[in-house]
């Protein structure tokens, strides 16, 4: 979308002139799920597409926001002073809760504004819609009202919102991959100490497809809390013996060695990919600095073997998307990204056998699911900026 039109928009919505126009990319991530909780490392990027927004201050109290994404809804108007989460408010308890937080870190922020929002990414699909909006919002207050922030702050703040606002207990990786996300490169991040590489993402003759099964997910409602649980109980058992503050400090023989500490099933399964998709992300990285294409690829297709059967968060969709993607000519590998449950999947393809994977994987998938999924290709983009100023 064009900063034009999104002026164009913003008038149209509020009768008035926006002060800047902003982006926020939506993120993949190449391998490492659901390792960021568990304080392992994580390989995501960001994408072009993402969401966009036009804001105007106002010299009142009033909050007012408009989503062309929900435009059923109008203008949700909010009082400044009046900052908590209600349900009735849908998608404006993110930027709600950017605002809230941003405000008791000390920050001044003492009117209201006008905020035009559009997004592109689909719905429900897994690729940090979230994230993207809170990101949004904060680089929106920065320009507003001079705010002299530290991006990796700013990138807190929307974790801060996903965890206290909206109840959801997810790890820092969507917000760091779309606040520091660089042009043709992922990002190399250790969530433990956020210590992060800029890795330049060469595939070479093969593209990204972003496999979305149109199932939606919603996060909130998701079991990735109890996933959460499930391993902070594990790493409670394990410290009978041990002296460990996440799974990802842990190497795959010193799992193996102390896995019997675990005392439920489920929870060594949970644990156990934990500990080896934090392997597998470093091996993935180094393949790819290497130029290793096939072993990056034969990373990703273990990630999703473990992600569905050690893990258990992917299901039928997904499930059909990458194991049909594996039958296919030219793919180096497939699987799911995200938190799962629905949302969506990547697969490394070849470029002129894109056309066909699409065909094929789709009529399968259509097939099996009883509805068709969608394809797009991931450019990877730059992280959450201002496009234009008045």
């Amino acid at each position: 979308m064009e900063s034009q039109d999104l002026k164009q928009a913003f008038t149209k919505v509020f009768d008035s002139q926006a002060d800047a126009t902003f982006f926020s990319p939506g993120r993949i991530n190449l391998i490492g799920e659901h390792t960021d909780y568990n304080g392992g490392h994580v390989f995501p990027a960001a994408i072009t597409l993402g969401t966009y927004g036009a804001a105007r201050k106002r010299e009142d109290k009033t909050l007012r926001f408009y989503s062309a994404n929900f435009e059923d809804l109008g203008i949700i108007e909010v009082d400044l002073d009046n900052l908590v989460f209600a349900k009735e408010d849908h998608w404006t308890n993110y930027p709600k809760g950017v605002i809230k937080f941003l405000q008791e870190a000390g920050h001044t922020i003492d009117t209201g504004f006008d905020f035009y929002v559009y997004g592109n990414i689909p719905n429900g699909a897994g690729l940090s819609s979230s994230a993207s909006l809170e990101l949004l919002t904060g680089i929106v207050l920065e320009e507003l009202f001079n705010l002299n922030l530290e991006r990796l702050d700013l990138v807190k703040i929307g974790k801060q919102t996903e965890n206290e606002f909206i109840g959801v207990n997810s790890g820092i990786m969507d917000q760091f991959a779309i606040g520091m996300g660089a042009d043709k490169q992922a990002i190399y991040l250790d969530t433990n100490t956020l210590e992060y590489e800029l890795v330049p993402l060469d595939l070479g003759d093969y593209v990204i497809v972003i496999m979305n099964t149109n199932k939606r997910r919603e996060l909130a409602d998701s079991k990735y809390n109890e996933r959460r649980a499930e391993c902070e109980k594990a790493v409670e058992e394990l410290n009978e013996v041990l002296a460990v503050k996440t799974l990802g400090e842990l190497d795959a023989d010193t799992f193996d060695q102390y896995a019997y500490l675990i005392k439920d099933a489920n929870r060594i399964k949970r644990a156990h990919h934990a500990v080896l998709e934090n392997q597998r992300t470093f091996r993935a990285k180094e393949a790819l600095v290497s130029g290793d294409l096939e072993q990056f690829g034969r990373l990703i297709n273990a990630s999703h073997v473990s992600l569905e059967h050690d893990y258990e968060v992917t299901g039928l969709e997904l499930d059909t998307l990458a194991h049909t993607a594996w039958e296919q000519e030219g793919v180096l590998g497939a699987r799911m990204t995200g938190a799962g449950f629905g949302g969506c999947g990547i697969a490394i393809v070849v470029k002129d056998k894109v056309d066909a994977f699409k065909d094929t994987v789709g009529k399968t998938y259509t097939e099996i699911v009883g509805f068709a999924p969608d394809f797009y290709i991931a450019e990877i983009a730059g992280g959450s900026h201002v496009l234009e100023r008045s």
